[in-house]
């Protein structure tokens, strides 16, 4: 597929109310461009950022994956986003890629966010996940993953890479400035989808939210602060041609992460 349509989904969250952000989702994706193929969620999109893991855990054939599943097939497109699962008897912030037909993929957050005690309430994915979806390789992942470029590496040579996050504003400078590194460096198109609002620790979120061409160049318009949605197209032959002026991938060292 030429081209691939991706839909940022930016709001604000109600702090550790499942079924009212459900609710609230369900409201906003019924007004969105219908013609989309991707649709991006926030971190922890039914509860916020919150630690409290034991009384919001869901099950892995979650009401929540349920809910998604439902949603994917009503728009068309697939679904991403992450939300507080128990496991085979450990926590894990787990992003959810759900495709129109039911079926999905998970990535369980690899880089758990010591600084808000995320590590002593959940455990770490162990493994990075590149998706197939419609002829694009895609690597998803999860806000504090942004901040280690080795994990992110392009060795799989994928054409998307996304994180979804609850990044705060005090630091959103090095968010702004990392995912055009993550699409310079990798040659890729590189999207970040965050919140906005205060969440129940009285942390303010002003969102900007982004897509960034394999040249990090910024597509996205919309007002970074405020709530919006927005659907943008992605071109294969941007990224070929790219790739064809700036070879540098090839120059990429070879490693494996133990």
């Amino acid at each position: 597929m030429e081209e691939l349509r991706l839909t940022l989904l930016q709001t604000e969250l109600f702090w550790e109310k499942p079924q009212k952000n459900r609710q609230h989702f369900e409201e906003k994706l019924k007004t969105l461009n219908p013609q989309t193929d991707l649709i991006l969620l926030p971190e922890m999109f039914t509860t916020g950022f919150s630690m409290n893991s034991t009384k919001l855990a869901e099950d892995g054939d979650s009401t929540t994956l349920q809910w998604l599943q439902k949603q994917a097939q009503k728009t068309g497109a697939a679904l991403s986003g992450s939300v507080i699962v128990k496991a085979r008897g450990e926590y894990r912030n787990r992003l959810y890629f759900v495709f129109p037909n039911g079926k999905y993929e998970v990535y369980d957050k690899h880089h758990l966010f010591s600084f808000a005690g995320e590590d002593k309430s959940y455990s770490p994915g162990p493994t990075k996940r590149i998706i197939e979806y419609k002829g694009w390789r895609i690597c998803p992942l999860i806000c504090f993953d942004l901040r280690f470029p080795v994990w992110a590496r392009n060795q799989e040579d994928y054409d998307l890479l996304f994180y979804i996050a609850n990044w705060p504003e005090s630091r959103i400078l090095h968010w702004d400035t990392l995912l055009r590194a993550r699409s310079i460096e990798n040659l890729c198109y590189t999207a970040g989808l965050n919140r906005i609002g205060r969440d129940g620790n009285q942390i303010e979120y002003n969102g900007h939210s982004a897509v960034y061409n394999a040249v990090g160049k910024k597509l996205s318009t919309a007002a970074w602060d405020e709530e919006f949605s927005e659907t943008l197209v992605l071109s294969k032959t941007h990224l070929q041609a790219t790739r064809k002026t700036y070879p540098f991938l090839k120059e990429k060292d070879a490693f494996k992460i133990l």
